[in-house]
């Protein structure tokens, strides 16, 4: 797209992509002018105190860092001091259709690489320190100001992070600004991996949007896939050995038998097939603690006649994803046909679907493709 974008300072999505993503930060002002949040303090605590609600509160008083996890009671929030402490509430994209349309602006990165919208609260002096990400994040400020100050690395130079002993964040010691904004309802500041930073509330009714994006660590990938072949390999023969020959310790392993293991390992493949229906399931897989709602039952019969006269929507926890005419739903495969696959990509792309937009034929199709998602809780009916 060369089309410029108030989101990104009026530059086009190509150009922040080619000279900003994961390479170097930018300051938008005005990304969303007088942008002023989705909720209020007290609406985003009354999140903070549901149980399937990941929430911490991170204060910082007799020059000691603490951390306190929800979910939380109004106990917990009427004694805290008037400065110095914040509250960070994640996946708020979950619990707020108007945080879904938010996300909507930045669709210009896959979806595959889009993790949450985490929304804080602070007053005067909130902040979690001087730290790094190894995700890409948008800060975008509600309202309130917040001070943001980054460091830079040098060109060729590498500087070792120091943390602060016995704290219960990793919090850099020597770090050293090299920029500093102060961003107002409506600005923003993207910054890619390990760019060191700090943010401080300056006012007492500091709200941040952070938008941001994963990138699992290489270790992760290796495991997870490791674990999906075991699900999914079939491999062939035995272990034989007709040519074995005595051993003088009988305890030992055989340069021989280790030889052939290593033959038989290597034996073992994948394609990109195999690897992007590994990223489908793994990518959309709801995280430990996301729980869906179930409806009230409806058989193929029923759920089909409320199709055909409803408007579809994935749940706001859900997560669909494509590669070519394989689709995955919260870690499920659905197989698309010549009838419903350009309605399953507007679902996924769009999150929603118009029964009015499509044919008696094709509506019938995806009855039958997303009545199981139906009574998962995955998609909902308006």
């Amino acid at each position: 797209m060369k089309t410029p974008l108030p989101l990104l300072g009026n530059i086009s999505s190509a150009q922040f992509l080619a000279e900003y993503w994961q390479k170097k930060p930018l300051l938008i002002k005005q990304a969303i002018p007088h942008f002023e949040g989705l909720l209020s303090p007290n609406e985003l605590a009354g999140l903070a105190c549901e149980d399937d609600v990941q929430a911490r509160i991170v204060s910082f008083k007799k020059n000691q860092w603490q951390v306190k996890h929800g979910p939380f009671d109004n106990p917990d929030f009427t004694q805290l001091p008037k400065e110095n402490w914040t509250l960070l509430v994640q996946n708020v994209n979950h619990y707020l259709p108007e945080a879904a349309e938010l996300l909507a602006q930045f669709n210009f990165i896959p979806h595959a690489r889009l993790d949450d919208l985490m929304v804080s609260y602070a007053p005067t002096g909130g902040g979690v320190g001087a730290h790094v990400d190894s995700y890409d994040v948008f800060l975008l400020q509600g309202t309130g100001k917040r001070n943001w100050k980054i460091e830079t690395p040098k060109i060729g130079i590498s500087k070792p992070l120091s943390m602060v002993e016995n704290a219960p964040l990793k919090i850099i010691s020597n770090f050293e600004a090299t920029d500093e904004w102060v961003l107002e309802a409506g600005d923003m500041l993207y910054l890619p991996p390990h760019i060191a930073h700090w943010g401080v509330a300056e006012t007492d009714d500091c709200m941040t949007y952070s938008i941001g994006f994963r990138a699992p660590k290489t270790q992760e990938l290796a495991h997870e896939f490791l674990s999906y072949l075991q699900d999914t390999l079939q491999a062939e023969g035995l272990y034989a050995d007709p040519d074995l020959t005595p051993q003088n310790h009988p305890a030992e392993i055989g340069e021989a038998m280790v030889a052939q293991v290593q033959t038989m390992l290597q034996k073992i493949t994948w394609d990109a097939p195999q690897v992007a229906d590994f990223l489908g399931k793994y990518l959309t897989e709801p995280k430990p603690h996301i729980v869906f709602d179930a409806p009230k039952k409806l058989n193929v019969e029923l759920f089909l006649k409320r199709f055909t006269k409803a408007n579809v929507r994935l749940d706001l926890k859900s997560c669909m994803l494509f590669f070519k005419d394989q689709f995955y739903l919260n870690g499920e495969s659905l197989n698309a046909t010549s009838d419903t696959e350009s309605a399953l990509k507007k679902l996924a792309n769009v999150r929603q679907l118009s029964s009015a937009d499509y044919a008696p034929q094709t509506l019938h199709a995806l009855a039958e493709q997303l009545h199981s998602a139906y009574l998962a809780g995955y998609i909902t009916l308006e």
